[in-house]
């Protein structure tokens, strides 16, 4: 089991610098790279990968704030609406941002006209390095704590109970979709292979784990991600349809 340690904040002099926030931003940045490389070797404009992340970033950190709001503490901000944009407090929602990343892609490739599909293709490529990443952050605050477990990797906890930490799962997990990746991308694989893998990976992953969490609010018995969850997976589903069709 892992021995309980926390960092939350990086202190420089005046300055103070959270370490989740850090880590999101890093994630961001660097799944952006992985992205325009993969491009530039498929014969895509890189720049253009790049645009896309910039928008890409406004509008998921948007919208997993306002996923957060809506659908896990919506009395709280009912009561509290000027903290709506409070989201250096915390509080994001990691469906909420897929979904306003995908609108802006949407609209930024179609308003360029260029080509969904493939740049779409390409900028998830670096998704799961970006998810690895990021979750170290939410590792290291564990804002996840889940289950108690003897599982090796669990947590001990300040008052000695040992629990799952999803934070450290997930990024484990976009870990391990990113070496899977790139081991596909030697291999050169069709367009549209990093779009199905994802939305099916993650789509299962986050499903089953979110059975081990312990503070989400659930409606039906499932919480808020496992709903994401199930549409990601459908998603996914869908795109294998159209792939087989059309281009696989």
């Amino acid at each position: 089991m892992i021995p309980w340690f926390q960092w939350t904040a990086i202190h420089l002099g005046p300055l103070t610098i959270q370490t989740w926030g850090l880590l999101v931003a890093l994630g961001f940045l660097l799944g952006a790279i992985a992205s325009a490389n993969l491009a530039k070797r498929r014969g895509l404009e890189e720049k253009r990968l790049y645009d896309l992340a910039g928008w890409i970033v406004l509008s998921s950190l948007v919208f997993a704030r306002l996923g957060h709001v809506i659908f896990y503490e919506p009395s709280y901000f009912i009561a509290h609406p000027a903290e709506i944009i409070a989201f250096w407090q915390g509080g994001m929602s990691m469906f909420g941002g897929f979904f306003g990343a995908i609108l802006a892609a949407v609209i930024y490739l179609k308003k360029k006209k260029l080509n969904l599909h493939a740049y779409a293709d390409a900028a998830i490529f670096g998704l799961p390095l970006g998810i690895f990443i990021g979750r170290i952050g939410c590792f290291l605050i564990h804002d996840h704590p889940g289950t108690a477990t003897h599982f090796f990797l669990g947590v001990k906890h300040p008052h000695g109970v040992t629990r799952h930490d999803l934070g450290l799962y997930e990024s484990l997990s976009g870990l391990v979709l990113f070496v899977i990746f790139l081991f596909l991308a030697k291999r050169e694989v069709k367009e549209g292979t990093y779009l199905i893998a994802f939305c099916v990976w993650y789509g299962i992953t986050r499903f089953l784990m979110d059975f081990l969490r312990i503070v989400d609010v659930r409606y039906v018995g499932l919480t808020p991600g496992q709903y994401g969850s199930l549409l990601l997976i459908a998603i996914g589903m869908w795109f294998i349809h159209l792939y087989s069709k059309t281009r696989m």
